[in-house]
């Protein structure tokens, strides 16, 4: 028996070894981790080269391609003779079937849209968000290239439920900006129908390590990780343990850059993970390229592992010693090859979106600036209830420099302004990066306080981003050409305004989208301020951004302003709130 065995083994070693010294005489696909892996003689390199997305594994002494339909075709036309593994045959049809199912969910349209099976959310969907929901749910990985205020957070809740509800994912990690990553669980609490736990991963590395490590899981729920992109790469050995079924990448165009640690960090954990989604209404910030490194997280079979091969086969090099994109080339295949597993819609387009929506993102005060507010605030509230009469004035005053800090700037009691935090000018520059450099749209910006308007102008100025603006210095008889200007000139991109001063008697529907740096205490000035591109002449479904400080007054003045009360009005009841 031991002797039929020995012998049983040693013939499918020899077929094994066969198999492969048929190379010699004939190249051979087999599927691999990878991709596909294709075994050739060494005299056919050039060939192997020229059909795109090869990368030379030197290990295994092959050649490594995309999983594709596509690849398949060029490989089998360079290689009349080419043997292919039935693994390759059916795996191709697999995805070759998949993403004629998205096509057709997409050439149908979907204005008609019903969804394929429940979507387990509260909040009615739109028909675009039925289509983006029913073709990502045909695939295992899939972008959601949905423009701002188009509702891509809602859609990929409803696509992680149905997922969880299939018994598919139990533990989904959600990689966002820093500033959003505080919104995952107030949207999910919103408008997720289902039943799930959030853990916002924030702090110290060690103690997001600890707090991931003690989570334990729940069949009955769908646990969400939310974590910022900065900390991916720092604690990617954590997140590899936690064995997320399902990853998403929201504002994806951060990973744009392929040799950057958290780009890299993605792509490792990315092919961990049976389920992907990418989110982003700019998937392209700087030029075509940067599509390679975002879909290399989410499919790295639509465009290869091979970064130079990319760049080869969709950019013309020039300048000195040809290391420089002068043009591109093959983009109508690029862009093919990208919507094959991708959803894309504006603002303009989703004539079914609501008249407006409202976003918030978030900052964290830096440590020194955090414990002045902190004390800031135990010096008022000590003040305060020392007063045997209060008055709206003395809260008010108190509570202005709390609002005047989380701006980045605070009188130091002498008439000068000291510079105390850039949290959240970093922020509106981020907003800036992506909606005004990247997508191109005009953008107007409220804020409240000079210095604010003055650090937000040198901010553009820098970016050499043009611009007009309106606040209390400015001349009675120049801003009506601000207006116009802004209005009617394409290259004018945006318009700062301070609230109390532009909120009343202009038109800026040239502008779909307005960031609130600051808020005033007046209900009916930040109506006014919202009303300024939300009127009649505004084509676009209307985003109002709201800028916000986690844990300061900031969070109780746009819930005041959200549910239509004066903080003025209020405060003298309710002073310890705010505080």
């Amino acid at each position: 028996m031991a002797k039929n065995a020995s012998i049983t083994g040693v013939i499918v070693v020899a077929s094994i070894l066969a198999t492969k010294l048929q190379v010699k005489l004939r190249p051979y696909l087999e599927l691999g981790q990878n991709g596909l892996k294709l075994y050739s003689r060494f005299e056919d390199r050039e060939l192997c080269k020229s059909v795109f997305g090869a990368k030379w594994n030197p290990r295994e002494k092959c050649w490594e391609y995309p999983l594709n339909p596509e690849t398949l075709g060029q490989l089998m036309a360079a290689f009349p003779g080419l043997t292919v593994e039935q693994e390759v045959r059916l795996a191709i049809a697999e995805i070759a079937e998949r993403e004629a199912l998205a096509a057709q969910i997409k050439a149908e349209g979907w204005q008609d849209a019903e969804p394929i099976e429940p979507m387990p959310i509260k909040t009615r969907p739109f028909k675009h968000q039925i289509a983006a929901f029913n073709m990502a749910l045909n695939l295992p990985a899939a972008g959601l290239l949905m423009e701002q205020g188009c509702g891509k957070t809602i859609t990929a809740i409803a696509i992680a439920g149905r997922r969880f509800q299939r018994g598919e994912v139990n533990r989904c990690l959600v990689v966002a900006p820093a500033s959003v990553v505080p919104v995952w669980p107030l949207e999910l609490k919103l408008h997720a129908d289902f039943a799930h736990e959030v853990l916002a991963l924030e702090g110290p590395v060690a103690k997001r390590e600890q707090a991931l490590l003690n989570w334990q899981p729940d069949p009955e729920k769908l646990q969400v990780a939310v974590i910022n992109y900065e900390a991916t790469w720092r604690m990617e050995e954590a997140l590899a343990n936690w064995n997320p079924d399902m990853i998403i990448c929201d504002e994806s165009q951060r990973i744009k850059t392929p040799g950057a640690k958290q780009s890299k960090a993605m792509h490792r954990l990315g092919k961990r993970a049976k389920y992907k989604l990418i989110l982003t209404g700019t998937p392209v910030t700087q030029g075509p390229l940067d599509f390679f490194s975002q879909y290399r997280f989410l499919d790295p079979n639509i465009f290869g592992n091979s970064y130079y091969a990319f760049r080869a086969r969709y950019a013309i090099m020039g300048g000195f010693e040809k290391k420089q994109v002068v043009g591109y080339k093959n983009l109508p295949e690029l862009i093919k090859k990208t919507h094959s597993i991708a959803f894309r819609v504006m603002k303009e387009e989703a004539l079914d979106l609501p008249p407006f929506t409202d976003q918030v993102l978030y900052c964290e005060l830096e440590q020194k600036a955090m414990s002045i507010y902190t004390q800031l605030k135990k010096e008022s509230v000590a003040e305060l209830s020392e007063e045997k009469i209060l008055t709206a004035t003395n809260v008010l005053s108190r509570l202005l420099r709390l609002s005047q800090l989380t701006g980045g700037y605070l009188g130091d009691g002498e008439g000068g302004i000291e510079h105390v935090s850039k949290a959240k000018m970093n922020l509106l520059s981020e907003a800036i990066d992506d909606l005004v450099i990247s997508a191109g749209k005009k953008v107007i910006i409220f804020a409240r306080f000079l210095p604010e308007i003055a650090a937000i102008r040198k901010l553009l100025e820098k970016k050499q981003v043009d611009y007009e603006w309106i606040a209390g210095e400015v001349k009675m008889e120049e801003r009506g050409e601000a207006v116009r200007r802004f209005q009617e000139d394409k290259n004018c991109k945006v318009f700062v305004a301070q609230i109390q001063t532009a909120g009343l008697g202009i038109t800026l529907t040239a502008a779909d989208t307005a960031i609130f740096y600051s808020l005033d205490y007046s209900f009916a000035n930040y109506d006014q301020a919202r009303a300024r591109l939300h009127r009649i002449g505004q084509r676009n479904a209307v985003t109002y951004i709201h800028l916000v400080a986690k844990g300061t007054v900031d969070e109780k003045v746009l819930e005041a302003l959200k549910n239509k009360r004066d903080v003025a009005t209020e405060v003298v009841d309710n002073w310890r709130k705010y505080f």
